[in-house]
């Protein structure tokens, strides 16, 4: 009898049943010993090495507090390497402009651009120019200041707004 080379579905692949011809994914455990979680992040096993730990989440945590990534290399090497690092990074930094096609100029979201113009500073303004800014636009218009003008209360709430969206923007920056 002859082979058959047709499929029983006829050239329809939604008719054949979900996941028939796939196998189980193998999930790598993480190579603590007695931990079942799934080891997805790698750690080196030695300074300078290609060997890899493959760990879970918490373990990992634990593995790389301890880890000096210039251990066993030269104060010359280990600027060298940084300088390499950096200069590999650099690529990636000029391109930063393109950010997800969003909007600001690269370094700020549209939303710290707006809040720049409000506070009335440039847009490479250092934080303590900011934060200097704020003070003079708050104190000029703080209702207190100016009992009964509407138009300073206004004001008011848009500079604090302003400093808080980069207030946050720079504790983000620095965490």
């Amino acid at each position: 009898m002859a082979r058959q080379t047709r499929s029983n579905d006829w050239g329809f692949p939604r008719w054949r049943a979900y996941g028939s011809a796939r196998d189980a994914e193998p999930v790598r455990k993480c190579d603590r010993d007695g931990c079942d979680e799934p080891g997805d992040r790698p750690a080196p096993k030695a300074p300078n090495r290609p060997g890899r730990w493959y760990f879970c989440e918490q373990h990992a945590a634990e593995y790389n507090k301890k880890w000096n990534y210039f251990e066993g290399l030269t104060v010359a090497e280990a600027a060298d390497r940084e300088a390499g690092e950096q200069r590999e990074a650099n690529g990636f930094r000029q391109a930063g402009h393109y950010g997800w096609g969003g909007p600001g100029d690269g370094s700020r979201s549209r939303d710290e651009m707006r809040a720049l113009e409000t506070l009335e500073v440039e847009v490479d303004a250092s934080f303590d120019e900011i934060k200097s800014a704020y003070r003079r636009l708050a104190k000029a218009n703080h209702p207190d200041a100016a009992p009964g003008d509407r138009e300073a209360a206004g004001r008011f709430q848009a500079v604090q707004a302003a400093y808080d969206v980069l207030r946050k923007s720079e504790e983000r920056k620095n965490a």
